[in-house]
């Protein structure tokens, strides 16, 4: 019996709904991406009320982007790190701080490209 393997496209269409589930579930079951998506809808309508330029879309767009993957990333690793060791551990809680410092770093440089766009704007 031989499997009819299926075609890239439907390869494709499937790892975008995987992908869709994802983000889905973390924005439903995680407080600190809703606060973060909270913050880049603040910030977008920021960016249309003080019509920032095509730049700062795209500067202020990546930071956003790279504090919600992290976080994302940081989510996962938690994720694995609790099933593969759901005891307290040394070693977990060592992986699962620095994963968590990555969404920091992310967060403090996204914080200072705010300050960049917006403080001029503001004063």
């Amino acid at each position: 019996m031989t499997n009819k393997k299926e075609s890239f496209l439907i390869n494709r269409i499937k790892s975008v709904g995987f992908a869709f589930k994802g983000a889905f579930l973390l924005l439903k079951t995680e407080a600190s991406i809703k606060i973060q998506f909270c913050i880049a809808l603040l910030v977008t309508v920021a960016g249309f009320y003080y019509n920032i330029s095509s730049n700062e879309w795209i500067v202020q767009l990546l930071a956003i982007g790279l504090v919600m993957s992290a976080e994302g990333m940081n989510t996962a690793i938690e994720e694995i790190a609790n099933f593969i060791h759901p005891e307290r551990h040394n070693k977990i809680g060592l992986i699962k701080d620095i994963a968590a410092g990555a969404v920091f770093i992310a967060s403090i440089f996204a914080s200072i490209i705010g300050l960049i766009i917006y403080l001029p704007k503001i004063f």
